[in-house]
């Protein structure tokens, strides 16, 4: 397999980092966050490259894309930069797979260009609302309040870690702030260590206010024939799988729920690989 490619691509006045890895038809990889960056979902996503290619760039605003406190980075902005990335490649329609925000992100392009979405694979996708994203910070509350989770935290505070190994006190403090994510938090050990740009992640949220995009995606679908779609989400994922269930329904998607959390490339890899092995070109 070749090895990845990297380069810029400047979009409307921000230098957006980009990574290729595989070859064949060509999926653009839509990160999470938002505010975060591509690099934690790896190396799992790569083995989706085996016969495709694999186009993951870091959203404005995140990860080696920043952008300066003047430069808007809001859910619009978001959507114009996937579609200048399509421009970019000289391609009519894309093919997208949007994890956690990135699922969400890619809603709102379907809604904006509709007749620019090929295929569309959502895992662990973001809340089609708001009322159901306030579910899920209250469950993640909950579950980052565990006396598990906190027992632990207490240890390594309480530990000598952070000055006899500050690089693996990091490492383990990043794993006990996501562990509400997982059905096991041992599991947070799997994934790749990242970073939120607190500015960028709060822009998003204030952009889409009270927002809830059913009613445009039912309107869409009426209006459409739908873009092919699958729906991948974890029955012990904090966002609530309601929200997928009926994206499914309105979107007339395959809808596969593992028995996982919110992240299935971690959590249940082979199955997460089948999953998008069977929907994303070539089948």
């Amino acid at each position: 397999m070749p090895t990845p490619s990297q380069s810029f691509f400047e979009v409307g006045g921000v230098r957006l980092f980009t990574r290729r890895f595989g070859a064949g038809p060509l999926v653009v990889v839509l990160h999470g966050g938002p505010g975060a960056h591509h690099d934690y979902l790896l190396p799992q996503y790569d083995r989706l490259a085996i016969t495709r290619e694999l186009f993951y760039y870091d959203q404005r605003g995140g990860g080696q894309s920043p952008a300066s406190r003047e430069t808007p980075v809001g859910w619009r902005e978001q959507v114009a930069d996937l579609d200048a990335i399509r421009d970019l490649l000289g391609l009519d329609q894309l093919t997208i797979c949007g994890y956690s925000w990135g699922g969400l992100l890619a809603l709102l392009y379907l809604l904006q260009h509709p007749e620019r979405v090929e295929r569309l694979a959502l895992v662990s996708p973001a809340s089609p609302s708001i009322a159901y994203r306030r579910q899920f910070e209250e469950e993640f509350a909950i579950r980052m309040a565990a006396p598990e989770i906190q027992r632990e935290r207490e240890a390594l505070r309480g530990s000598a870690l952070r000055e006899q190994d500050p690089v693996a006190y990091q490492r383990r403090a990043f794993e006990l702030s996501v562990a509400g994510y997982f059905r096991d938090f041992h599991d947070a050990k799997n994934l790749t260590p990242f970073r939120v740009n607190a500015r960028t992640q709060q822009a998003v949220w204030d952009s889409l206010g009270e927002y809830d995009v059913r009613p445009q995606l039912r309107e869409y679908a009426s209006r459409f024939r739908p873009a092919p779609c699958r729906i991948l989400h974890g029955t012990f994922d904090p966002i609530p799988i309601a929200g997928s269930r009926e994206l499914a329904t309105v979107l007339h998607a395959a809808l596969i729920e593992l028995p996982v959390g919110h992240c299935p490339h971690v959590e249940a890899t082979d199955d997460f690989v089948h999953a998008m092995n069977g929907f994303l070109p070539p089948q």
